[in-house]
C-alpha cells in the first residue's frame, strides 16, 4: 500500500487552469515509477468517474473524452509526484479529485476506478464565475 496525498485545488473561473499534484509515499521499491496512476472526480449527486491514467511502464496516458485536449497528466519520478495540469475549465469539471494507485494490471482507466487500490483523500476543484 502506498499513502496518496492530492493538492492543488480550489476556486477557478471558467477559462481557468489548475495543477493539481499526488504526492506519493511508502512505497518499498523506492520508485513510485512503479505504479500506475489515475485521477478519478466526483461531483456532489454523481457517480465517480475517470478523469486521467498513466500507465505503470511505458507512461501511456489515458483521457476521459470529456478533458481530451483540456487536461494533461504527467508524473515526476525525482519527487514522487505525479501531476494532472488543468486548463480551460469547466464548471461541469467541478468535483473532489482523487489520485490512486495500483501495482499489479488490469487497472483500467473507466468507471469509478476499481482496479486501483490505493486512494488519496481528495482536493475539491469549484469551477464558477
Amino acid at each position: 500500500q502506498v499513502q496518496l496525498v492530492e493538492s492543488g485545488g480550489g476556486l477557478v473561473q471558467p477559462g481557468g487552469s489548475l495543477r493539481l499534484s499526488c504526492a506519493v509515499s511508502g512505497f518499498t521499491s523506492g520508485y513510485a515509477g512503479s505504479y500506475a496512476f489515475g485521477w478519478f472526480r466526483q461531483a456532489p449527486g454523481k457517480e465517480r468517474e475517470a478523469v486521467s491514467c498513466i500507465s505503470r511502464r511505458d507512461d501511456t496516458k489515458y483521457y476521459a473524452d470529456s478533458v481530451k485536449g483540456r487536461f494533461t497528466v504527467s508524473r515526476d519520478k525525482a519527487k514522487n509526484t505525479v501531476n494532472l495540469e488543468m486548463s480551460s475549465l469547466k464548471p461541469e469539471d467541478t468535483g473532489v479529485y482523487y489520485c490512486a494507485a495500483v501495482g499489479t494490471p488490469p487497472y483500467y482507466c473507466s468507471g469509478s476506478g476499481a482496479d486501483y487500490t490505493d486512494w488519496g483523500r481528495g482536493t475539491q476543484v469549484t469551477v464558477s464565475s
